[in-house]
């Protein structure tokens, strides 16, 4: 039986978000058509609307459908320069985390390849939490369009302090977006409340379908489109809205936000479980990210492993019957350093990384599957290496 410790990547869909998915599959109206059946899909969808809307401290107008974190994340970034450029054309500049993911970080780089724009990756410490001293340094210049930082790191969870940046932010007029898809559900997220211009949120990361998200707006906020068609979604996300996949999904966010408090607490406990036994059995591993739990999300635990090859380790847990990853599910497959590790300083040469998260169906068993077979994993890992070196 595989142990699935890769939630970080995709969490398993919760029986009432498939329920709900599958009762809305039998609506065949177009949500924008006048007609009767039209009209039943468009309830549908409001309906949904506004049950992400109040699971995540929103007006049900502040929530524009995408079909996930890295459309939610593109729309945001390029959306709130060009707006911000386009109404003051001094306003060149673009301030985002050295550890965004690659969702954010690369429509960032895009603009200062394409646009102009002035951007800068601001540094981190060594646990991946931003340098705030810095952020406003570069804030007191002038010129910013926006600023980006993700509310928790998707590779060593690290939480990040959003409160002294939207204040920052804000005494210079500038909005923030927070990339928000590893935390809801693990931690508390209010829109209403943080003081984001914007913030997103991906399906799949919560238990709901594949192929969803919403962009949280702040009304008032200018946005400028990205993509152009018809006018769904305020005239910010053209395209029929796929009205099954998102009764899905408002299912899946309003149960695991409503859960948040006690999983919270049970996957802490689970994961300082799960950091302590692999410590203390496999005498190379140490943890990355911050040492203590309050300042990561509760469900992520991240560990170097001396002498190994990450990509050994995964191969080999794999065959195992483990289910765990390196880090971000999207640059599975590429061959390159981690920029989260770099930006923190982290040492990828000699040690392989490990990211272990856990989710809602995450339990006791998982972590004693773990620990039983990676001290033999580890090894071999290792021993892969050096007859590669040899």
């Amino acid at each position: 039986m595989t142990s699935y410790l890769d939630h970080g990547a995709a969490t398993p869909v919760r029986a009432s978000a498939l329920e709900a998915l599958v009762g809305a599959s039998a609506t065949s109206g177009n949500p924008a058509s006048v007609h009767g059946a039209g009209r039943a899909a468009r309830r549908l969808v409001e309906d949904a609307r506004e049950q992400v809307a109040a699971a995540l401290g929103a007006r049900p107008g502040e929530v524009v459908w995408t079909s996930g974190g890295t459309e939610s994340d593109n729309l945001a970034v390029l959306g709130l320069y060009r707006a911000a450029r386009r109404t003051d054309p001094t306003r060149t500049r673009l301030l985002i985390s050295a550890v965004e993911h690659h969702a954010v970080l690369e429509p960032a780089r895009w603009l200062a390849a394409h646009e102009g724009a002035q951007l800068t990756e601001l540094p981190v410490d060594g646990d991946g939490v931003l340098d705030v001293d810095v952020l406003n340094a570069q804030l007191a210049r002038g010129g910013v369009a926006a600023v980006s930082v993700m509310w928790a790191n998707n590779e060593v969870g690290a939480l990040q302090p959003l409160e002294a940046v939207v204040s920052a932010a804000a005494r210079h007029g500038v909005p923030v977006h927070a990339d928000a898809v590893q935390a809801v559900g693990q931690v508390p997220v209010d829109l209403a409340s943080s003081g984001l211009a914007a913030l997103s949120v991906s399906g799949h990361k919560v238990g709901g379908p594949q192929g969803t998200g919403a962009l949280l707006l702040r009304r008032g906020v200018a946005l400028d489109a990205v993509q152009h068609g018809g006018g769904q979604e305020r005239g910010l996300r053209p395209g029929s809205v796929a009205v099954a996949p998102v009764v899905g999904f408002a299912v899946a966010v309003a149960e695991a936000v409503g859960q948040q408090p006690e999983q919270a607490v049970r996957l802490a406990a689970l994961r300082d479980e799960l950091v302590t036994r692999v410590l203390a059995t496999v005498p190379a591993a140490r943890l990355t990210g911050p040492s203590d739990g309050p300042r990561r999300l509760p469900g992520n635990a991240h560990l170097m492993i001396d002498g190994c090859s990450g990509e050994d380790l995964l191969l080999l847990l794999d065959a195992a019957g483990i289910a765990a990853s390196t880090g971000s599910a999207c640059q599975a497959g590429v061959a390159r350093t981690s920029h989260v590790l770099a930006a923190m300083g982290v040492d990828e040469e000699h040690s392989g990384a490990l990211r272990l998260t856990l989710g809602h169906t995450s339990t006791r068993a998982d972590v004693e599957a773990l620990v039983d077979v990676l001290p033999g994993v580890v090894a071999r890992a290792r021993n892969v290496r050096q007859a590669g070196a040899a």
